[in-house]
């Protein structure tokens, strides 16, 4: 009998406090229990990735994170902090937008091992950044300041609760998934977002107000795919919000196909 799908999820990282005690005074690494229930949603069994020291001071090893990629068949890159602008070659226009760049170079190797080994991807809103970065492009730091505020992409008063109307680019890979529509609505929860495309990658949905880039695709054979949104808020059901079950069926078809 087949086993079932394995799929790993990216770690978010939570920085030390000054002055904790206990666990809180070194880095944290944890997944969002919402994006793990909901890829567990169709009886596949998640792992997170941690990274990896293999320099640590108390427990030297051998486990590199390829070692991750040969017994997983795809990856999910979570949600989280900015990406730092340092990965895009420009400064930080604010310090609070300064990202995680330990975060960044750690996720930045899995992709590349996740790609190398011919694995699918998906990327959730940072996710989405993160695969954009690292195939070579920018972000906006702020879309208020940098674009404008005709659409409210982020709003910490409802946080998961603000949405927007999405516009899918015809001939996208979306607008497969969802035959007969051309627009829905999605939540939003970010303020930075894809200013240049990286390589081989193309436009699936932009937002309806001001032309955002929200979701990627990369061409060719490797699955990469990367939506601005947070599936894992939208509540089976929900007549409103659009119904993430095709994105999620479409990865796990395409860990399976591969695995």
């Amino acid at each position: 009998m087949s086993h079932s799908l394995r799929i790993g999820l990216s770690a978010r990282f939570l920085a030390p406090r000054p002055g904790a005690t206990g666990t809180l005074r070194r880095t944290v690494q944890y997944l969002d229990p919402l994006m793990a229930n909901w890829v567990m949603s169709r009886d596949v069994v998640v792992y997170m990735v941690p990274s990896v020291d293999s320099q640590g001071l108390l427990h030297r090893h051998n486990i590199r994170l390829r070692d991750y990629v040969h017994e997983l068949d795809g990856l999910v890159l979570q949600g989280g902090a900015d990406i730092s602008p340092t990965c895009y070659g420009e400064e930080p226009l604010k310090p609070e937008w300064a990202g995680d760049r330990v975060r960044d170079d750690y996720e930045m190797e899995l992709f590349e091992e996740f790609m190398e080994a011919g694995k699918p991807v998906l990327g959730v809103c940072r996710g989405l950044q993160l695969i954009n970065v690292a195939l070579g492009g920018t972000l906006y730091q702020d879309i208020p300041s940098q674009i404008g505020e005709r659409a409210k992409h982020r709003d910490r008063a409802v946080y998961e609760g603000n949405v927007h109307a999405v516009r899918f680019e015809p001939g996208s890979g979306l607008g497969r998934l969802y035959p007969g529509a051309d627009t829905a609505l999605v939540n939003s929860l970010h303020h930075q977002c894809v200013r240049k495309l990286g390589r081989d990658l193309v436009v699936e949905a932009r937002s309806v107000e001001d032309d955002v880039i929200e979701a990627i695709r990369m061409r060719g054979r490797s699955y990469v795919f990367g939506v601005q949104w947070h599936p894992e808020f939208h509540r089976p059901g929900d007549e409103q919000l659009m119904d993430q079950a095709p994105i999620l069926e479409e990865f796990l078809a395409e860990a399976r196909r591969r695995a």
